[in-house]
């Protein structure tokens, strides 16, 4: 799992290097600092006992919640969007985070609650945990963060104790929800978004731009790629936010199909020891805790990956370890170094 990440952030690190290379400012430099960080908390957290995450979760999600209020008062407004707090040598995006602290609050919670989820009321009480950072992260707005910590929270609810009718009448509100939510939440920008998925060729050098550049750029990479520093979608900036959300587009552009594989297989070697931690995990707690972290990963690949190849609308969601971002990157390792922990305190075998 480690190795994995490794690899990843390797190429991660080339590819900003890459797709920065014209710019003003290489921000590879930055990123192998994030990066440090990011290996500083995998390996704290992987010696740190797990278990004593219960203890602290009311202070987390106190502080998560409370991070994300402050950045909508002096949070730096970028592109219309209100998601981090500048601090000078670094900017924070509390979103970030949340994806990470709500995985263990509701690793907590799941395992104290047991048999009483088979009541709805707890499935209520579990469902308002999580609405109120997901409502903080919507107004920001940040959609595919939101989006992230929704899902999470829904599939790791499916591996508890709730009952079935319980499933389908939450469903039903979901549903309900997501009409709300269209008329009442959704900004026009995110419904042009849904219109763009539906037909991108409508308005190719508008709202279907940063999709067609996408699958042009996919497309263009062949088998081998055109080489590191030599792609015309990137290199020449027709594909927007090429080092963030469309990394992968870049680099299936300049590395081709086995430059896509590579990243795919890597991911699959991750999600994979993943699953296995939370099948041997010793505890209740560290099984969610695990499932949690697979799910969180598992969504952000699916819809970054997704949107990059045009089979998913648009959202501002990373690809853990490639895109540039010291917040994902920070997070998406301590998530690993949670995992390690889990797996450290198994019992004594031997993965197949």
């Amino acid at each position: 799992m480690f190795a994995s990440s490794l690899l990843l952030l390797f190429l991660g690190l080339l590819m900003i290097y890459s797709t920065t290379l014209s710019s003003p400012v290489n921000l590879m430099p930055r990123q192998l600092v994030y990066a440090l960080v990011g290996l500083l908390a995998f390996f704290f957290l992987a010696f740190f006992d797990y278990r004593n995450l219960k203890k602290t979760t009311w202070w987390l999600y106190l502080l998560i919640v409370i991070s994300l209020v402050v950045v909508w008062f002096v949070g730096r407004n970028i592109r219309g969007s209100t998601r981090w707090i500048d601090l000078g040598f670094f900017r924070i995006q509390p979103a970030e985070f949340a994806k990470l602290v709500m995985v263990v609050i509701m690793a907590k919670f799941l395992d104290q609650s047991g048999e009483k989820l088979k009541s709805f009321r707890y499935v209520i009480l579990s469902g308002i945990y999580v609405a109120i950072p997901v409502f903080l992260i919507l107004i920001e707005p940040d959609l595919g963060s939101a989006l992230v910590v929704f899902s999470t929270w829904f599939v790791m609810l499916l591996f508890s104790r709730m009952r079935k009718k319980h499933l389908a009448i939450l469903i039903g509100l979901l549903v309900l929800s997501a009409i709300v939510g269209w008329f009442f939440v959704l900004q026009p920008y995110q419904k042009t978004r849904v219109y763009t998925f539906v037909n991108p060729s409508a308005d190719p050098r508008g709202s279907g731009y940063n999709v067609l550049q996408s699958i042009i750029a996919v497309g263009s990479g062949g088998i081998f790629g055109r080489g590191v520093g030599r792609g015309f979608q990137s290199q020449l900036k027709f594909l927007p936010e090429r080092q963030t959300d469309f990394i992968f587009a870049s680099t299936a552009e300049e590395l081709g199909l086995f430059g896509s594989l590579f990243i795919l297989t890597m991911f699959g070697v991750i999600l994979y020891r993943l699953v296995k931690t939370a099948q041997r995990s010793r505890d209740n707690f560290g099984m969610y805790l695990s499932l949690g972290i697979f799910f969180m990963l598992l969504i952000q690949v699916l819809i970054n990956i997704g949107m990059n190849i045009g089979i998913l609308p648009v959202t501002g969601i990373p690809l853990p370890f490639l895109s540039y971002g010291g917040s994902s990157l920070i997070t998406t390792f301590a998530g690993l170094g949670l995992a390690q922990s889990v797996v450290a305190r198994q019992k004594a075998v031997r993965f197949d």
